[in-house]
């Protein structure tokens, strides 16, 4: 780990390493302790890779008793598709994955899914809105996948080592492979979830994660209490425990209801691909200078920014989260000259359409 006394730069360097430490499986054996309880499916297939690169939203054959060759249709005609397309697509099947998720929804009860770095957040509106990302079958699992435009990160490898620098001799001790993750679901506060940015072994900002206002983050004795617990969590299961970053990293945590303690929902790279939220990066590395020159003095403590008024510029994002991923181009097209109930109706029928009829 680097000197404190050593210059800091707006960003610590990324090598192939330090990138694949953040994957799921390279780091939830080490906390498994501090977060959701999970499963880790590993390898997958190139056939399961071609699949979620594939065009169209369709089910693997036994994912469900549905036709695996059912999707929204882009044609405007009479639902036929024609023949020579449904030739040409192939179709795909995963028995032995399906039987995994049967299992850990088995385990869990409801599970949701991410691959090795990202999770198909901007697809939750797939699934029931009083119960996002639940997945109670393979084929729910295989729909938020295939629904999802954040998952195509963790399927292209020049995406999954943007940014890295190239470095004489580093290589990852293990191929890049991709991997299903299964975690166990329940309803999540999103009041309660924190962003923390971890640098040089040193906390240095806490923000808010979900763009809206809460008016409980106000009370001055509430944000004291929640720092407090933030860095004694940090201190006692984190600090100093991950060599492979370098004390570099980000950590999302969930509060419990009292706000004293928390668990890990997932770790990201201190790099400009992480959202830092309410904070910018030259926020964060003006706070590092600032906790570098008092280290030999009483640190300060991490700064914890919340949105504090419906005024607040961020909270200007109080449109539904990644709304741009939640009108297919169907709906759109077949919207157009209907009122709200005529095109509730038609795109039931649409939808009845695809998953009941073959052929």
């Amino acid at each position: 780990m680097p000197s404190p006394v050593t210059p800091p730069s707006l960003f610590p360097p990324l090598s192939p390493s330090s990138i694949l430490a953040f994957q799921f499986s390279s780091w939830y054996s080490r906390f498994s302790a501090v977060t959701i309880k999970s499963s880790v499916i590993r390898p997958l297939t190139a056939e399961f890779k071609e699949y979620l690169d594939s065009e169209g939203v369709f089910l693997p054959e036994g994912s469900e008793d549905v036709p695996a060759e059912s999707y929204l249709s882009d044609d405007e005609g009479d639902g036929e598709e024609d023949e020579d397309d449904e030739e040409k697509r192939k179709t795909f099947a995963f028995p032995a994955i399906d039987e995994k998720i049967r299992d850990a929804v088995k385990t869990y009860g409801a599970v949701f899914p991410k691959l090795n770095f990202s999770s198909p957040r901007d697809a939750a509106w797939m699934l029931p809105a009083s119960s996002p990302l639940k997945c109670t079958s393979p084929a729910d699992v295989y729909l938020l996948l295939k629904s999802s435009d954040f998952v195509l990160h963790d399927l292209d490898t020049d995406s999954v080592f943007d940014g890295v620098e190239s470095v004489s001799g580093d290589r990852p001790s293990h191929p890049y492979e991709l991997e299903l993750v299964l975690r166990k679901w329940y309803p999540v506060d999103r009041s309660r979830e924190l962003r923390c940015f971890v640098r040089r072994e040193m906390i240095i900002g806490i923000s808010q994660r979900d763009p809206n206002y809460y008016d409980f983050w106000n009370d001055v004795n509430t944000r004291t209490k929640v720092v407090d617990a933030v860095i004694q969590f940090w201190e006692e299961n984190l600090k100093g425990k991950w060599e492979a970053t370098d004390g570099n990293y980000t950590f999302d945590l969930l509060l419990t209801r009292d706000l004293s303690r928390g668990h890990v929902i997932d770790f990201n790279p201190y790099a400009p691909r992480t959202d830092p939220l309410l904070f910018t990066y030259d926020d964060l590395f003006e706070l590092l200078k600032s906790r570098i020159s008092s280290i030999t003095d009483s640190p300060p403590k991490p700064e914890f920014r919340v949105i504090d008024s419906r005024t607040h510029p961020a909270a200007s994002r109080n449109a539904p989260t990644h709304q741009h991923n939640m009108v297919p181009i169907e709906a759109l097209a077949m919207g157009h000259g209907r009122n709200i109930q005529e095109f509730s109706e038609a795109w039931e029928q649409e939808v009845r359409r695809a998953v009941v009829e073959d052929d």
